[in-house]
């Protein structure tokens, strides 16, 4: 996957492509940021276009711009792309085996069964990292999430992080930065990639052949996450949105305990089988009543109506304006975001709902 088909992060991938053209890319990078928001594939686009013989300056939509805090910059590039960008061709040989995995150049390294990265696997790579590419011009290696390097690891990489190899880039790929040690940060300039617009993501399912309005619907409610988006059918995500706008009116409706706690049944629909199955069930539906609120708040505060990430169901939006928003939306939405991070914990699913639908 070049440049030109990463969704989303323009700046990001502008201040690359420019950095690769320029032959000023520093040899290591962390990408930081959500899950399933295109970090892996940006990696495997840097890749591309310092691999990809065919590699030039293609037409894009869009400019980029530069990342303040990335930790580097484009030297005379003014830091804007004007309608090109340089990228790789993505249909020779090269790119394709790079986007498979295959390539020997590209080793793209993730934790095993054990859940873990270990010592050996970073030793391994090192090792690689340190002859000349086999037949690319720059060796790239991928470690896709990072967090799971464990200290051993990490301590293993360090002084290849400080001292690479002059024809080697290492990339490091994670959601949770906070947990490599502060020698490995401080070695590698950090890129913060932002969740994807719902549009972006809407984009890309159309791209693989959903309908229009079956990509906005699963968009609304992705949480900014392609790959959330794509693990999904259309219709669950749009049940949980039905679900979710169900929940808000009942509880909006009564401030009795023992009606909003029947009104927590409907989160817990098609729960049951119990374990991490009705986690992420019951934490769909608050992700889904998590974007009707910030819809709800864009109406209520008379923003264009081009922010709504749920631009089909503005008439019930309508309806829960009056209930939710000012501080009460503010509480609720605080609310299902403490909710969300105690499913994470491994809370009871009913315990949780219960609780949620007391806070609306």
């Amino acid at each position: 996957m070049p440049f030109a088909q990463v969704f989303g992060h323009r700046r990001l991938v502008s201040l690359l492509s420019r950095s690769i053209e320029n032959d000023s890319l520093p040899p290591s990078l962390l990408f930081a940021g959500p899950a399933g928001v295109g970090k892996r594939l940006t990696a495997i686009a840097v890749a591309q276009a310092l691999n990809c013989p065919k590699g030039s300056r293609f037409r894009v939509q869009g400019s980029g711009f530069a990342v303040p805090g990335s930790g580097f910059a484009v030297p005379g590039s003014g830091f804007t792309v004007p309608g090109s960008m340089f990228d790789a061709c993505g249909t020779c040989a090269a790119c394709k085996r790079i986007s498979r995995g295959v390539h020997p150049d590209v080793p793209i390294v993730g934790p095993g069964d054990s859940g873990a990265i270990r010592i050996d696997q970073v030793r391994e790579i090192v090792d690689r990292a340190a002859y000349r590419p086999f037949e690319g011009r720059r060796r790239v290696v991928i470690i896709d999430g990072a967090d799971a390097l464990v200290t051993a690891a990490q301590h293993a990489l360090l002084k290849t992080l400080e001292e690479p190899p002059p024809s080697s880039v290492f990339i490091l790929v994670t959601s949770r930065p906070d947990t490599l040690l502060a020698t490995v940060l401080s070695r590698c300039p950090q890129l913060r990639f932002r969740p994807l617009a719902a549009d972006d993501i809407a984009a890309a399912l159309v791209a693989r052949g959903y309908s229009e309005s079956d990509a906005l619907a699963v968009a609304a409610t992705a949480d900014g996450s392609l790959g959330q988006a794509l693990a999904a059918r259309a219709d669950e995500r749009v049940e949980a949105r039905d679900v979710a706008q169900r929940v808000l009116a009942h509880a909006a409706a009564t401030a009795e305990p023992g009606r909003r706690i029947d009104g927590a049944k409907e989160l817990l629909i098609k729960t049951g089988a119990g374990g991490a199955g009705d986690r992420e069930q019951l934490a769909s539906h608050l992700r889904a009543m998590a974007s009707l609120l910030r819809d709800v708040e864009v109406l209520a505060t008379r923003a264009d109506d081009r922010a709504l990430a749920n631009p089909d169901v503005r008439p019930a939006l309508e309806r829960l304006t009056g209930a939710y928003q000012g501080e009460r939306g503010v509480r609720a939405f605080s609310a299902i975001d403490r909710a969300l991070g105690a499913l994470e914990r491994n809370a009871g699913v009913k315990v949780v709902a219960d609780w949620l639908v007391l806070q609306l």
